[in-house]
């Protein structure tokens, strides 16, 4: 047996990494399929080119955007449900404090 302890370092980003492979991929097929479709269009190599960079912009700002608002929403549906848990909560303990002040002067 070896004198060390064996210890597995796992990779914990799944999220990010997950995000940006799929974002690249999306990011990258559309500009490729739109260049490939203005290519059997338009035989200026200036054009195709032009609009295959304009697409990338918008494509940046699109997703970045969808990104920003998604995880907005997700902040906002979480501090939504911690105010509507701490809400329920604080009702519940001062029902459970009226119910034993009264049971306590009821036994007095």
């Amino acid at each position: 047996m070896p004198a060390t302890p064996h210890v597995e370092k796992h990779f914990t980003a799944t999220e990010t990494v997950r995000d940006v492979v799929i974002g690249m991929a999306d990011g990258l097929t559309v500009p490729f399929a739109l260049a490939a479709g203005l290519a059997a269009a338009v035989s200026s190599t200036r054009i195709i080119v032009t609009a295959g960079l304009a697409e990338i912009v918008a494509g940046a700002i699109a997703m970045g955007l969808g990104g920003y608002l998604a995880a907005r929403t997700d902040a906002d549906i979480t501090v939504r449900s911690a105010r509507e848990r701490i809400g329920k909560l604080t009702t519940y303990a001062a029902r459970r404090s009226k119910r034993s002040r009264g049971y306590s002067t009821a036994t007095v």
